[in-house]
């Protein structure tokens, strides 16, 4: 009986998959899997007055996606290391050749893209939850692992919000004080100039004039009218007509006194003090307007910072594997038997197409 040749294309198809149900069925290490699923969230803070917006809320995708970042950077994986010391654990010579890290003491970039094939977080944007694994060679280690990740992002993420809150309110607190200080000089600079001139308030005293002008004016249109109809009956030497007119005189000289405190050429009529007073406390209460403003910002960039509090809080604690999850045999098995026949089949028909064009 003659035996069908195999074409070596086949052979080697063969061969490679025969190789590979023998690793992943008898050399390829166990390796325990722990997960849990978190979500981040931030200190409820009930509202003080009504200008202040302090009701807080959820986690943010954004935030959500930092500390995912920040789990999966080589920041993180030197504090694991640091703690569990994960260059000895996956680089132990218990481990299959092909599973294990080369050495311990490979280099930072090898060691992290290692990492990342054994460490997954996810972030499900539906539910705005963290999904963390973590892959070891035995159940305490992938539990630490997950753990730490968690303990260290709560830690990381405070320490982020902190510092800008903290550098926020310094900086408000320095405006703060240079406006209180402005507000201060402007008060000042009003009190001074009322107690150099020894108004009070230099717009009253101009209005107190302006009445009592009225009021002089009044009485001289009153005496002027009587004057006006005792003429008719009367001469100008009577004592009457000349009560009137030395009365007249009178009003006539102390309103034109009135009208010259109101307004000369001088430096101290009181229209001019009247502008500077209106100034200087228009200055005055501006200076003060921008430091209640600056305190009300002070409060609310206080209150940003205690938003800045993130707490990480677990959905699932962080379990404790009973038995090796991965690799998943059969199906690594199945799933290489696939993509070798194909690409058996892919080499047998490039085999066939060159042979085709030879002849």
């Amino acid at each position: 009986m003659k035996i069908p040749r195999i074409a070596p294309t086949w052979g080697l198809v063969l061969a490679a998959i025969l190789g590979a149900i023998l690793y992943w069925s008898l050399i390829a290490t166990d390796r325990y899997v722990s997960r849990s699923n978190v979500v981040l969230l931030s200190a409820q803070i009930a509202q003080s007055h009504a200008g202040l917006s302090a009701i807080l809320s959820g986690p943010t995708g954004n935030d959500l996606l930092i500390l995912r970042d920040f789990m999966l950077s080589t920041d993180m994986l030197q504090r694991l290391d640091a703690e569990l010391d994960l260059r000895a654990h996956y680089a132990s010579s218990s481990i299959d050749i092909l599973s294990r890290l080369t050495a311990p003491d490979v280099s930072t970039e090898d060691f992290y893209l290692y990492y990342l094939k054994r460490v997954s977080v996810e972030l499900d944007e539906y539910a705005q939850v963290l999904r963390i694994s973590a892959q070891a060679y035995d159940p305490g280690t992938a539990r630490g692992i997950v753990t730490l990740l968690i303990k260290a992002g709560e830690e990381h993420m405070n320490a982020m919000g902190h510092r800008l809150a903290e550098e926020q309110v310094r900086f408000i607190e320095a405006q703060v004080e240079t406006l209180r200080a402005r507000m201060v000089e402007a008060g000042e600079s009003l009190l001074d100039y009322q107690n150099a001139h020894g108004l009070v308030s230099p717009t009253g005293t101009v209005e107190s004039l302006n009445s009592v002008v009225s009021t002089l004016e009044g009485e001289l249109a009153t005496r002027e009218a009587r004057k006006g109809a005792l003429s008719v009956s009367q001469s100008e030497r009577s004592p009457e007509m000349m009560r009137l007119e030395s009365e007249i005189k009178g009003l006539r000289a102390q309103i034109a006194i009135e009208r010259a405190r109101l307004a000369r050429n001088s430096g101290d009529a009181l229209n001019r003090l009247s502008s500077e007073y209106d100034l200087l406390k228009l200055q005055a209460e501006f200076a003060s307007e921008l430091y209640s403003s600056a305190l009300a910002a002070l409060e609310d960039t206080r209150v940003e910072a205690a938003r800045s509090l993130k707490q990480v809080s677990v959905l699932q604690t962080p379990t404790e594997p009973e038995y090796p999850t991965r690799p998943r045999r059969l199906y690594n098995i199945v799933v290489f038997i696939i993509l070798a026949a194909l690409a058996g089949i892919i080499a047998q028909l490039l085999v066939a197409i060159v042979r085709d064009h030879q002849d």
